[in-house]
């Protein structure tokens, strides 16, 4: 069985791309554009970055900082989580 797939009309750096995507994920994909289009013009506004390209790339370099930092937080949770489950049992199988 394959799954459907949607073809997606996005605006990325001025110009107009298809892309596809699994159906039902047209508006993840149109809000990941949106993202990443607010992050390069971001990135062009600073004095450093010239070109779309260099700031596409160093809009990509932040998107993936900021999602391995909440990887990192979620982690710290996951594992703050554990431990009160381990103390939670413990104080309930010692009465």
């Amino acid at each position: 069985m394959t799954d459907k797939v949607s073809q997606v009309a996005v605006t990325l750096l001025g110009k107009s791309h298809q892309f596809s995507c699994p159906e039902g994920q047209e508006q993840a994909l149109v809000d990941a554009v949106e993202l990443l289009n607010s992050r390069v013009d971001e990135m062009k506004r600073k004095d450093t970055v010239r070109t779309d390209q260099n700031a596409l790339l160093m809009a990509a370099l932040h998107l993936c900082h900021d999602f391995q930092a909440l990887e990192q937080e979620q982690q710290s949770a996951r594992t703050k989580s554990n431990q009160l489950v381990e103390r939670l049992g413990a104080h309930l199988g010692a009465k």
